[in-house]
């Protein structure tokens, strides 16, 4: 089908073309008066700029109205609402400037075309309409960049004063690794020397913290919990991507960055929203990190608290032959999990 409409277009402009070729030709056989034939190009020329603004406007509206049910659903995090608004303010301006500049554009085409009997009227400058279009758009780019900086800044110094659960990420070519603490609440620390196929994290086996801690290939998060993604990568630079949480912070090789959230709906809650029972939460690498990419994703899902303690139990731990010397954590320490405090990292 594509390649049906690729020929259709191009055979078309060839049509053009030769149908243009043809009219000169007419043209210069009939002896038309050179001056009439300008001022006839001129005048459809106009009505063509015209015609383009009205049908590319109502084009435009047509697919943003057609193709707005693939955008995504409401936000899933508590900053991603306000992120949303950010965005909506934003296209709002946009859509105002472009309706404005096209429509002056096109409409001056066609009123101003060629006119053998108006003269235009120079001036060297305007310095009142200078400023308008200066300072106007100045004052609205500021406003834009000053909230939006607000709330990033609000966003990502959340980690200093939260006290949440903590999941680092580990981010290689080509998948995503998830790591919780255990009982103690703590994350071990880890060194890329100690990476190894039976210890892929470099989590160090000398900290003490290191025996309980529990890795996992899927991201389960607690609904109305405070999440504070600790983030890694070993090789090169990757990005921890959440779409429908509004979340996206990149994993950079030698050093730790964060990302702080609280998630507001459960996957249940989200397929009902987008009434659709197969909806899936997913975690993706929004960096060109390698020729499968495109395949580096990791599951994510929203559960209940009670949910998500049961599913911690049933995870392995990062040293499975440190099991048999931790004692089982009580009932109130697995409660106490979504307080953890921040991994050592290379």
């Amino acid at each position: 089908m594509n390649i049906l409409l690729i020929l259709a277009v191009v055979f078309g402009t060839l049509v053009l073309v030769r149908l243009a070729n043809v009219a000169a030709i007419a043209s210069k056989l009939s002896e038309e008066n050179e001056e009439a034939e300008q001022e006839s190009a001129n005048r459809w020329n106009s009505i063509g700029m015209l015609t383009f603004l009205i049908v590319g406007i109502i084009t435009m509206f047509y697919l943003i109205n057609a193709y707005s049910p693939l955008m995504l659903p409401v936000s899933a995090s508590e900053h991603g609402v306000t992120i949303d608004n950010l965005m909506s303010v934003n296209w709002i301006v946009l859509f105002i400037t472009f309706l404005i500049t096209q429509i002056l554009l096109f409409f001056f085409a066609f009123k101003y075309k060629f006119n053998k009997n108006r003269r235009s009227f120079y001036f060297h400058d305007n310095n009142k309409l200078e400023a308008v279009w200066t300072i106007i758009p100045t004052i609205v780019l500021a406003s834009l960049i000053v909230t939006g900086l607000r709330e990033w800044n609000d966003i990502t110094n959340k980690s200093d004063k939260m006290d949440g659960l903590k999941i680092q990420i580990y981010a290689k070519q080509f998948d995503f690794t998830a790591r919780y603490a255990g009982a103690d609440k703590t994350l071990a620390k880890t060194n890329f020397r100690l990476i190894s196929d039976a210890n892929p994290l470099g989590v160090d086996s000398s900290d003490n913290s290191s025996a309980d801690d529990i890795i996992a290939k899927e991201l389960v998060m607690p609904k109305g919990a405070e999440i504070e993604l600790v983030i890694n990568s070993r090789d090169v630079i990757h990005s921890v991507y959440l779409p429908h949480f509004r979340v996206q912070m990149n994993a950079v090789p030698g050093m730790t960055t964060r990302f702080s959230f609280k998630p507001t709906m459960t996957t249940a809650e989200m397929q009902k929203e987008t009434k659709n029972p197969k909806f899936e939460y997913v975690m993706l690498c929004n960096k060109v990190c390698g020729v499968a990419h495109y395949n580096m994703k990791m599951p994510v899902r929203v559960v209940e608290m009670a949910e998500y303690q049961d599913w911690l139990k049933t995870q392995p731990l990062v040293f499975p032959a440190a099991a048999d010397t931790i004692a089982p954590a009580s009932s109130s320490a697995t409660a106490e999990m979504m307080s953890t405090s921040t991994t050592g990292t290379n």
